[in-house]
Order: C-alpha cells, then structure tokens, then sequence
C-alpha cells in the first residue's frame, strides 16, 4: 500500500495551530480558511427549479455551522 503524500498540499504551520488553540483571532481565521473549500463543498446542496433543472447552492445554515464546530475543536484542541 502506497503512502498518502501531501507535498501538493499546504499544511497548516504548527506555529498557526498553537496560536489558534491558544485563542489567536487571527490564526483562527487562517485555519478556517484553510478548511473553507471543504466546508463549502460540504454544505452544497442540489436544488431543483420548476423545470426539474437541478442547482447547486451553498446551505449557510450549514456552513455556519460546519464553521462555529471547527472553532469550538480549536479552542478544545491541546498542543503539547
């Protein structure tokens, strides 16, 4: 079985993930842009018009929650 590589992705800086979990503004802010694509494709949701044509739109509700979850993690999170 082959290794998961991540050298085209970009990792959060262990540094950011202190301050974050440490309750830095701004270094939560950078994780959650980090994560904001994946929240967006997780709160997409199909809709369909009066025609059957179906719509992909972006459930806020969802997102936000998705969004205050992560933060509540961040704080919760322990670095040693």
């Amino acid at each position: 079985m082959k290794k998961k590589r991540y050298d085209n992705q970009k990792l959060i800086p262990v540094a950011v993930i202190k301050a974050a979990a440490n309750g830095d503004p701004a270094a939560v802010q950078m994780v959650l842009n980090h994560y904001q694509g994946y929240i967006i494709w997780l709160s997409t949701r199909t809709m369909y018009d009066a025609c059957g044509k179906a719509h992909y739109v972006v459930d806020e509700t969802l997102k936000g929650r998705l969004e205050n979850k992560l933060i509540q993690k961040i704080l919760e999170f322990k670095v040693r």
